[in-house]
Formats: C-alpha cells, structure tokens, sequence
C-alpha cells in the first residue's frame, strides 16, 4: 500500500491540509487525486493553511494552484500557507479513540440546523436530522436517528474502524477519519431503508442496513 503523504483535517473554520516529507512529485498527485475523487464535497471549502513538509516557494505555489485553479477551492490569503512540524496521526498505532465497540457515547436529541456544529470526544447519537449547513463530527461512531443531508465526520482523529450511519444518507460531505466519500457521477435512488457508511480498501462503503434474521 502507497503511504499517504496528503491528509485533510477539517474544523468549521475551513479545512487544513497536511504533507508529509516524501517525493513532492507523489505529494501534488496525491493532492490532485483526493480533491478528484471528493468531487464537489469541497466545493465552496476554504483552505486555511498547509502544513507539515517544508515547501519552497515554488512548491507552495504549485499545490495552491492545484487547489484554488484546478478545483475552485477558496483561499483566503495567498500567503497563509505555513510551514511546521506537524505529529500526524498513525492508522496503525492506537492514538485515537478506540472506544468505538463500547465507549463514551454523547446522545442529542434535536435537529441540528445549518451553521450549528456538534462535536464529540466519543461515539455521538442524533436524535433527529442533520440539515444541510450543519455538523457533526466525532472520533468515534455517528449514528443519526434521521436524515443526514449535512456534514458527517466520524473517527475524526484516525480510527478508520468507525462507521456514519443514518436513517436517510443523502449528505453534502460524509468523512471517516482521513478518507472522503466519493459522490456517485449519476443520480441513485433514495435506499428505503437505513444505511451504514464505512470504511473498506482506502474507500468509504456505503451498504443498506437490514436486520439479520434469527
């Protein structure tokens, strides 16, 4: 397996974007590739900075012009790009929160409407629908007693064992630790019953749920 040297964090500031010392020549068709597969789920996303790796000017300039001319993503001053050593996370390595079977759990009964975010330390329960403009991310599980038609971030600090289920999964972005769900090129039918996204072979799989028969 190719090691990642490009990873996207997200806050509801904007999106951060870590490098890794590596080839810089893997490190722009890395970038290039997950801002393909992303489709438009970062349409509209605002870059805040990159970090990790030291770039040279020209470097920089490079993967800026990838990210704002090629993909139409915002950034809001050419110059804020900075440069700092950064620990990155290990998918191998249990620094992340690993309570996904059995864990804190943090429950919340109400819609969240667009512009609210909620976050959790452990697993989170929404009773409710997470209407588009709003967020909900985790390190662990996220289970939505409703329709997702927002931003779902599960396994926030790495663990790519966590899962995104939901009653409706029609979101505008749906992550699992560093990986993007890839929005279908053609339109697919409303599932009838509920669903689970998770990850499998560097992708997020997205299944229909149906209860197993006794």
């Amino acid at each position: 397996m190719n090691q990642s040297l490009v990873s996207f964090k997200g806050n509801k500031d904007g999106i951060y974007i870590y490098v890794k010392e590596g080839s810089f020549q893997k490190i722009k068709e890395q970038l290039d590739s997950t801002l393909k597969k992303a489709g438009s789920f970062f349409k509209g996303a605002k870059v805040i900075s990159i970090k990790g790796k030291k770039l040279s000017v020209d470097e920089k300039e490079e993967l800026k012009g990838i990210i704002i001319n090629k993909y139409g993503l915002n950034v809001d001053d050419i110059t804020d790009v900075i440069d700092e050593e950064v620990d990155y996370y290990d998918s191998t390595q249990s620094q992340f929160f690993e309570g996904i079977e059995d864990g804190y759990t943090k429950f919340i009964r109400t819609t969240i409407r667009s512009g609210q975010t909620v976050e959790s330390d452990g697993n989170l329960v929404i009773i409710g629908d997470i209407n588009p403009g709003g967020i909900v991310v985790a390190k662990g599980n996220i289970v939505i007693l409703g329709a997702l038609r927002g931003i779902a971030h599960a396994g926030c600090d790495g663990n790519r064992g966590a899962v995104v289920a939901a009653f409706l999964l029609q979101p505008t972005q749906l992550r699992i630790a560093d990986i993007i769900a890839r929005k279908p090129d053609e339109e697919i039918e409303t599932s009838r019953w509920p669903e689970i996204a998770r990850i499998e072979e560097d992708a997020v799989l997205i299944e229909t749920y149906l209860p197993k028969n006794k």
